[in-house]
């Protein structure tokens, strides 16, 4: 495991009673995306400190405000984390790639360098390795072994039922064009 992994862990403990029992499901796939994403990034320790926190709150909305269009309270959690670390000059870029990680198309903004990085980490994840490319979904299949599923699909798809049950109009809020 990367350094960036015990950062992941550490934020990750501080929201237990939240995340509950799908603690080992989103840790799974955060130390996914996080390796996935730093396998293509420079591996300085800013760098690698950077896609940790961002990997470990891209989500975490879901659980801290009881909700699917988690994107907002996600970087806000980010954000409070970021100003307590004094890390403030990374703010934006980490916002940023909370904001963008379900983007469909490329991500082509001025944020920064690990937006588009950690959006195809995501995605490359999430679609169980149909998404991304070849040394992705080969880095993707070697990361199970050490970060299994453990129903993280299963748990998006019965989150993503829940919404659209209770919000048909607005069934994907977090996609982005």
């Amino acid at each position: 495991m990367r350094s960036g992994g015990a950062v992941v862990d550490g934020i990750l403990e501080r929201h237990a009673a939240e995340i509950g029992g799908d603690m080992t499901a989103y840790r799974n796939h955060c130390h996914r995306v996080f390796n996935l994403c730093t396998a293509a990034v420079p591996s300085d320790p800013e760098t690698i400190e950077e896609v940790a926190i961002a990997a470990a709150f891209h989500d975490l909305g879901i659980w801290t405000n009881r909700t699917f269009d988690y994107l907002q309270p996600s970087m806000a959690l980010a954000t409070r984390h970021i100003e307590a670390t004094d890390r403030m000059e990374w703010a934006a870029e980490i916002r940023e790639m909370i904001a963008q990680h379900h983007k469909i198309s490329r991500y082509r903004g001025q944020a920064g360098a690990l937006v588009e990085p950690f959006r195809r980490a995501d995605w490359c994840d999430v679609s169980w390795g149909w998404v991304g490319s070849d040394p992705a979904r080969r880095l993707r299949r070697g990361l199970l072994a050490d970060f299994p599923d453990a129903g993280f699909h299963r748990l998006l798809l019965r989150l993503e039922l829940d919404h659209i049950r209770r919000h048909p109009f607005n069934p994907l809020p977090v996609f982005r064009l």
